[in-house]
């Protein structure tokens, strides 16, 4: 059967990289929105693509109707930046948080489907040496570090969308990616002080000659995913062969790329030798240290392992990723160290 989508935040990292992989790979039909379409080239002149430039806090009315037109929807609209949960936590829990309670109630309402994407912040710092969706616990730090607001706000957004599921009022799915890299995340051509995440910095840096930093060391450690990887289960769980992926929460992220911060620097910098425009820049910047007060303020608080169990993915959607670091890496540098 053929499928209407909806993607709120259909220009964002994986909206843009999901809305081609749809036309290329299904005959689904795409309706987005964002506040812009750059990223959005290639799906351009596609029939199945429609796209309306708006906000989803102001347009509610154009919401409401196509929750009511589509099939499925995706509200990936949310700020994803350790930065802006620090700088400004009450900007994430309006977004993160009260905006997508408001689309998941029309979902509720319209009786439509609704992938949700959680996050494996939502974890915290739990102590466990593998994540597993159903049985891990969570564990976010004290009031005083805003760094977990972003993690609050999806964790009850998972809870209330389950709610309504266990009541029989809403068909849903949890994804909850795990590092997801690729092209389109940030642009480090536009760098703003430490508000890109932390592989657009480290190539911001390397395109401007600066150092690469390391917060409190670098040695925290993060699975690191292809973009592709993620969206390969993500239009598994659209497709929901079976109702395989009904009502169930999906870790996708890639246990074999497990990787400090620190070692994550050292490949990129070694890898942007390779690059003859950026070789000068790369031979003079150094790997330092700082603290994590000096770089993102006294509310930043870390976690230091981030592995997941991914044996629903694998069980219930035969998805398996693919993709080491190096691969990924290289293909992120060939984006922007090649243009």
């Amino acid at each position: 059967m053929s499928l209407k989508v909806l993607i709120l935040g259909i220009n964002g990292f994986i909206g843009a990289t999901l809305a081609p992989a749809i036309l290329k790979n299904t005959d689904w039909e795409i309706y987005g929105m964002d506040f812009a379409q750059n990223k959005l080239q290639s799906c351009q002149g596609s029939e199945r693509f429609n796209f309306t430039e708006g906000d989803i806090t102001i347009n509610k009315e154009w919401v409401n109707y196509h929750v009511k037109k589509c099939d499925v929807v995706l509200p990936l609209v949310a700020i994803a930046n350790p930065a802006i949960y620090v700088s400004d936590p009450l900007r994430i829990f309006e977004l993160d948080f009260e905006a997508n309670l408001e689309v998941v109630r029309e979902c509720v309402k319209y009786n439509k489907r609704v992938i949700f994407p959680s996050t494996s912040e939502v974890y915290g710092m739990s102590p466990e040496a593998e994540f597993n969706e159903e049985t891990s616990p969570f564990m976010q730090g004290p009031i005083n570090k805003p760094r977990w607001i972003y993690s609050c706000c999806k964790q009850l957004m998972d809870r209330v969308i389950y709610a309504y599921g266990a009541r029989g009022q809403l068909n849903f799915t949890l994804f909850r990616p795990f590092n997801w890299l690729g092209a389109l995340q940030d642009d480090p051509h536009d760098l703003k002080t430490n508000s890109s995440r932390v592989v657009s910095k480290f190539v911001g840096n390397i395109i401007y000659g600066k150092d690469l930093e390391l917060v409190d060391g670098g040695g925290q450690r993060r699975c690191f995913t292809h973009i592709d990887d993620g969206i390969e289960g993500l239009l598994k769980i659209i497709a929901n062969k079976d109702g395989s992926a009904d009502g169930r929460i999906f870790n996708l992220g890639n246990p074999l790329n497990n990787y400090s911060i620190a070692e994550l620097a050292e490949k990129i910098l070694s890898l942007a030798h390779k690059y003859p425009k950026y070789r000068a820049n790369a031979e003079k910047i150094k790997i330092v240290s700082t603290s994590s007060g000096q770089y993102y303020g006294a509310g930043y608080q870390d976690l230091q392992n981030r592995v997941p169990s991914i044996e629903n993915a694998r069980k219930y959607l035969g998805w398996q990723p693919k993709y080491d670091l190096d691969t990924i890496l290289k293909d992120v540098l060939d984006y922007h160290l090649v243009r």
